[in-house]
């Protein structure tokens, strides 16, 4: 059942792509984010106000700048850069980078389903960003590999944290501090090239409005909510897994909204990706389900 809740949220991450090049294509990433993250952190304060322990409030600086800060920026980019459809289906190789992550930091050797599915899809994934098939930005490739980084680190700290910090707190205050750090770097880039920041202003309307919206109450507010309090109850590689979601909206909102259009190769090449990264998990729940069958007997 966890796995499917974990869904949810990554179903609206996935439509951030989308969304932000059919409403905010020409915002900067750096406004975006700050957008995204400060008002989100306040109304979730004003919803259930909480307040750090003085000793918890450093790891909360690094789990904003690394969580939230540098990884909304780095989403944007993507979203600006990137097809929707390569975004979400490239940032299924999570649990890829997740496994490796705690085999060399953590010593946990991923299992062999695990790490058969996982060559798997690197294999797919390999052969679908081939340049000579298909012609991507390298900056937004770059910043999905950085994000895909963020998302282990900030993801292994606050399950961390879930012993000693309530996961509402960690929610709350991770984003509003990666908020206030983005408004101060949106700040001085305003200041710098003030020019896009005027753009945005002069040309704001509803299609914008609706953009932000989404993008806050659904993707921030609702969306991380159910992502720390998935991660008490999960493991981090077990969460990923439950990303299936977000490439699937990637794929949907882009050709819903953006009017993406891939050949019948590269829709089999997503297809395998996303079904190499669910396998171990349906595999597991099949274990699991047998033996209680057999115990039942």
């Amino acid at each position: 059942m966890n796995i499917l809740l974990a869904m949810i949220p990554a179903f609206f991450w996935g439509t951030t792509y989308a969304m932000t090049q059919y409403t905010l294509a020409d915002w900067p990433p750096l406004l975006l984010s700050a957008l995204r993250a400060l008002p989100a952190g306040l109304i979730l304060l004003a919803i259930k106000p909480s307040r750090p322990a003085s000793a918890d409030w450093s790891i909360l600086i690094k789990l904003g700048a690394v969580n939230i800060a540098v990884f909304f920026c780095l989403i944007f980019v993507m979203a600006l850069t990137l097809p929707s459809a390569i975004s979400g289906v490239g940032m299924i190789s999570v649990p890829v980078f997740a496994m490796l992550f705690h085999w060399v930091m953590s010593k946990k050797r991923p299992n062999a389903i695990q790490a058969f599915c996982g060559a798997v899809l690197v294999l797919l994934a390999w052969i679908l960003f081939d340049p000579s098939s298909i012609t991507l930005n390298p900056v937004g490739l770059t910043a999905m590999l950085a994000a895909i980084g963020c998302i282990i680190v900030g993801s292994t700290i606050t399950k961390a944290l879930g012993s000693r910090i309530h996961w509402w707190t960690i929610l709350t205050w991770q984003l509003i501090i990666g908020g206030v750090l983005l408004t101060l770097v949106s700040g001085v880039q305003a200041m710098i090239t003030p020019e896009p920041y005027f753009n945005v202003i002069s040309g704001f309307n509803w299609g914008n409005a609706l953009g932000i919206i989404w993008i806050l109450l659904l993707n921030t507010v609702l969306g991380y909510s159910m992502y720390v309090w998935l991660l008490q109850r999960m493991s981090v590689v077990d969460f990923t897994f439950g990303s299936i979601a977000n490439p699937i909206a990637g794929i949907a909102c882009g050709a819903l909204l953006l009017n993406e259009s891939y050949t019948t190769h590269q829709y089999t090449l997503m297809a395998g990706m996303i079904l190499a990264s669910i396998a171990p998990t349906l595999i597991n729940l099949l274990r699991v389900k047998l033996r209680r069958s057999a115990l039942i007997k």
